[in-house]
């Protein structure tokens, strides 16, 4: 009897014992896909993420794929992320978003930053997107105005402003038609320059000359910002100041920079992840759009150039690079 007693207590032991160690590995983790432009941004979207109680490797995992900025690679890494049967997939810009979306109409996919989903025919509306997509939207075309105000601050005596865009970008006829009424209204004359890929950049200014007189309005576009090092390289060397769309290019050599924060944007991303692994579809789930933005100034080039930053303009920025 004293056996079969102590046999029942240990089995009641084992039975009411929590389960630990790898015995809570067998626990199912939802696996998220990211499909990223650098690795800095997925940064980001992990501190998001970990703020929303989530820890890669405990309770969620997370596979990224990084494109470096050879947005054409998005299709064949969109391709092995699929092989791995994620339960959900996060696009860093409109390339690889459209590679996935391409991939699957089925699994739900998170955009970080879309340029113009509508245009992109991601989501069939702002307010109702309707199938596998959702997330954030950076498109504000009307920002061109205040973009072309301020690099007129900076440098007053503006006759040309040379456009920089990637004609192949769904909204960047939309962003032109906001960029040139801006100009119209100050007096200031259009060039455009029409880069599609890393190989054109160097092409494109060839016939640009040097001249203060000129400057350099970048359109947003995720080759752009990935090729700014280069634009940075190119806008000095032909003495052009230049207005960038996010703080990075800023960061990397452009003069003055205003835009969204494209870091919070993949920060706000993970809510929309925390919300489908709730249960919520992406059909339901409205894009949002930025409602602050940064000013950034890069001292070094503006010393660099020659134009003077207004004092005012200084102390309205967000960041001042010296």
């Amino acid at each position: 009897m004293r056996l079969i007693g102590l046999a029942v207590i240990l089995g009641l032991s084992f039975t009411l014992t929590p389960l630990t160690g790898d015995a809570l590995q067998t626990t199912r983790r939802p696996l998220i896909g990211f499909l990223c432009n650098t690795t800095k941004l997925t940064q980001a979207f992990g501190e998001g993420l970990r703020e929303l109680a989530y820890v890669d490797g405990r309770n969620i995992l997370v596979e990224y794929r990084c494109v470096e900025g050879r947005t054409e690679r998005g299709p064949e890494l969109a391709a092995a992320l699929l092989r791995l049967k994620p339960d959900l997939l996060v696009g860093s810009s409109d390339p690889l978003t459209t590679a996935l979306v391409d991939a699957t109409h089925t699994i739900p996919i998170v955009m970080a930053v879309s340029g113009d989903p509508v245009g992109n025919k991601f989501v069939a509306s702002l307010g109702h997107p309707g199938g596998n997509v959702t997330g954030l939207s950076i498109f504000a075309p009307e920002l061109a105005g205040k973009r072309l105000e301020l690099l007129k601050t900076v440098a007053p005596d503006i006759a040309q402003l040379t456009v920089l865009v990637n004609p192949t970008n769904p909204n960047a006829s939309e962003q032109l038609k906001e960029t040139e009424a801006a100009a119209l209204s100050m007096g200031v004359r259009l060039k455009l320059l029409r880069v599609a890929s890393t190989t054109e950049l160097d092409k494109a200014f060839s016939g640009t000359g040097r001249s203060p007189a000129t400057a350099l309005f970048i359109s947003s576009d995720a080759l752009l910002i990935a090729e700014r090092r280069h634009i940075a390289e190119i806008a000095l060397a032909k003495r052009m100041p230049a207005m960038g769309f996010a703080r990075e290019f800023a960061e990397d050599g452009i003069l003055i920079s205003y835009g969204a924060s494209l870091p919070a944007m993949h920060h706000r991303a993970a809510t929309y992840v925390d919300k489908i692994l709730k249960g919520a579809k992406p059909a339901d789930l409205p894009v949002e759009q930025p409602t602050t933005f940064e000013l950034v100034i890069n001292l070094k080039t503006a010393k660099a150039l020659g134009p003077t930053i207004p004092q005012t303009l200084l102390l309205r920025a967000d960041q001042v690079i010296e």
